[in-house]
């Protein structure tokens, strides 16, 4: 389990996020947090893109910790999420949650995400 977030993990263009979007994907979600899943054969290793909206978060503070949760949790959480491409999107209530609440959220839900790829299989 390394804890380095390369740039080969990440959704880096427009064109990557689009296909994420406009994919027949699966959408993950809770209370803080939606989850768009897509299949992606091209790659080895799960890539993660954001789209943590200002609309949501009002302040840049908020919008960064946000960020920096996700990341790290999608860190210690990728090795079992291979070939696949997520897009993590905020909900409102994510802005003003406790960071013990939101690690729990997004704990919970790569475990959802993990569960169901290895039904897929």
């Amino acid at each position: 389990m390394s804890g380095s977030f390369p740039r080969t993990a990440r959704l880096l263009t427009a064109t990557d996020f689009n296909g994420v979007f406009k994919s027949r994907n699966k959408r993950f979600a809770d209370r803080h947090w939606t989850f768009l899943v897509a299949r992606n054969d091209d790659v080895l290793s799960a890539r993660l893109g954001m789209a943590i909206a200002k609309k949501r978060a009002k302040r840049a503070v908020d919008r960064n910790r946000l960020k920096r949760l996700v990341r790290e949790s999608f860190r210690y959480n990728r090795h079992q999420l291979s070939n696949l491409d997520i897009v993590v999107m905020n909900r409102d209530s994510a802005a003003c949650a406790s960071r013990a609440e939101l690690k729990k959220s997004l704990d919970q839900l790569w475990l959802q995400i993990a569960k169901d790829k290895i039904s897929q299989r």
